[in-house]
């Protein structure tokens, strides 16, 4: 498999996809699955089948468990410094391998080229992060408060970790987990999402040329997870699991893994409320929307979801805002001019028409868009909606796509109230001159990354997660992410 090979311009120097699905990637080899099943990978701007991967079944999951586990103790041992090089050079192969890991995504994901650019980059920083995390686990030790004892902790590996990635940010997902697990000397089995498996298996082909040792990463596609996951956490030796993805599905894996007491991070919806207050400054709020909102094409779940303009400026924000939207050049992915790639799946698009139709219904107006671009591939404009009916599905549901929806407010108490009327408690997002106010507006929001007079939240050094339905633990952060994967001993003694 050779990421080497790439250009500047998509439609130059092919890549022949099938060096990207040799096989399930379990103990350092490349391997079929125990079925003869096999994944389409579907491109979601034409709808043509570009290739398809090795369906995995339970006794693949064994297999996988046993490459985690016979790996797992040299692993554990391996100075940090070395894992620390190793998860460096992790991150320098996908930086100069970055424009053919973007292409790939955009293939198989639809996203804008120069979206799949960014989260490439995004990506491969969590190597570097957690590559000097790796040498920075430190204990404690101190005298017990009645004297005469000494406390000692000690952080450990928790052990064989199980991932299961989305397929909106299939690289970035995938390595916000793994690095920091690999530097805390922990062995992964990642289970991507069918829809993008292509990503994974090129990124675990990287993680064997940079070093990883045979066992320590394994890489299974499948398309009945839940057997095959509850397989693997119904093994006493796996004793975390990490996944990003629906609430529903979240809970649902929360309740097996019970089972086994095994601990867990969830990384799960959001319902991001996006407020700008009268004295924001519009055409900064606007940009800062445009990012909240359209990343992705609006496919993250930290998008934008409930847009409140205090009546004050409302009016002329929504001119503004629709303009912008309006301008959007929609297409491929893989095409260099598109600002607005596809759907993921018709299913998703379906969601979308049916989540406008109901606000549509309820007396909110269209503004831009509003209707599912004719023609192949899964395609929804940009589209802004006025007027929409708090009580409206997309109020309390994730959109995951290019609608925005405005709502008006009028005082600080109100658009508090409302931004916490929701299950969920990801992100929010909040414009105004006034710091105070931005401030105090942020202490009272319920959730767990506020951006303010931002309108991009993530970063490897920040702890992502949420509250509420929105998730449990956090992911990257100074400390935080690497703690997800340790197990604090604590040890006693009186010298």
């Amino acid at each position: 498999m050779n990421l080497n090979q790439h250009s500047a311009h998509p439609d130059s120097d092919p890549f022949e996809l099938s060096a990207f699905s040799r096989g399930l990637y379990i103990g350092g080899a490349w391997r079929p699955a125990a079925g003869e099943g096999r994944i389409e990978v579907i491109d979601p701007s034409t709808e043509a089948v570009i290739a398809a991967v090795p369906d995995a079944t339970l006794a693949d999951a064994a297999a996988a468990v046993e490459a985690a586990a016979s790996a797992a103790e040299s692993w554990r041992e391996t100075p940090p410094r070395k894992r620390s090089e190793i998860l460096r050079r992790c991150f320098e192969l996908m930086v100069e391998r970055s424009e053919t890991i973007a292409r790939l995504i955009s293939l198989e994901n639809g996203k804008a080229l120069r979206d799949a650019r960014g989260e490439v980059a995004y990506a491969a920083e969590f190597f570097r992060w957690n590559a000097e995390e790796a040498v920075r686990i430190s204990g404690e030790f101190g005298l017990a408060p009645a004297g005469g004892n000494r406390i000692v902790v000690d952080y450990q590996p928790i052990g064989i970790c199980v991932l299961i990635t989305p397929w909106n940010f299939p690289a970035a997902m995938a390595t916000r987990k793994i690095a920091p697990a690999l530097a805390a000397g922990c062995t992964v089995i990642l289970k991507p999402a069918s829809e993008t498996p292509l990503t994974a298996y090129a990124l675990a082909a990287l993680y064997e040329e940079a070093g990883v040792p045979p066992g320590v990463v394994n890489v299974m596609t499948t398309s009945t997870p839940g057997p095959v996951i509850a397989a693997t956490l119904a093994d006493p030796r796996v004793r975390k699991l990490s996944f990003t993805g629906s609430t529903g599905v979240g809970r649902t894996l929360l309740a097996e893994a019970a089972k086994n007491v095994i601990s867990c991070s969830m990384e799960l919806g959001g319902n991001a409320p996006f407020i700008v207050f009268d004295d924001a400054d519009i055409d900064a709020a606007i940009e800062g929307l445009m990012v909240a909102k359209m990343r992705n094409a609006g496919e993250a779940c930290t998008a934008a979801n409930r847009i409140y303009v205090q009546s004050g400026i409302h009016d002329a924000f929504a001119e503004k805002f629709t303009r912008r939207m309006a301008a959007l050049r929609v297409g491929p992915g893989v095409d260099l001019d598109t600002e607005c790639g596809p759907m993921i799946t018709r299913r998703a698009m379906e969601k979308i028409e049916r989540l406008v139709a109901d606000a549509i219904s309820r007396g909110a107006r269209a503004v831009c868009g509003g209707r599912t671009l004719a023609g192949r591939g899964f395609f929804y404009p940009p589209t802004v909606l006025v007027d929409v009916a708090p009580a409206s599905d997309m109020g309390c549901e994730e959109i995951f796509g290019p609608v925005a929806p405005l709502y008006r407010f009028e005082s600080e108490a109100e658009v508090i109230a409302a931004a916490n009327d929701t299950e969920y408690g990801l992100a929010a997002y909040i414009y105004s001159r006034d710091i105070g106010r931005g401030m105090r507006v942020a202490s009272k929001v319920e959730a767990g990354m506020i951006a303010l007079n931002r309108g991009l939240v993530s970063d490897p050094a920040a702890p992502f997660g949420g509250v509420k339905q929105s998730g449990l633990g956090r992911e990257g952060g100074q400390h935080h992410g690497i703690a997800e994967f340790m197990e604090a001993k604590y040890i006693a003694t009186s010298f």
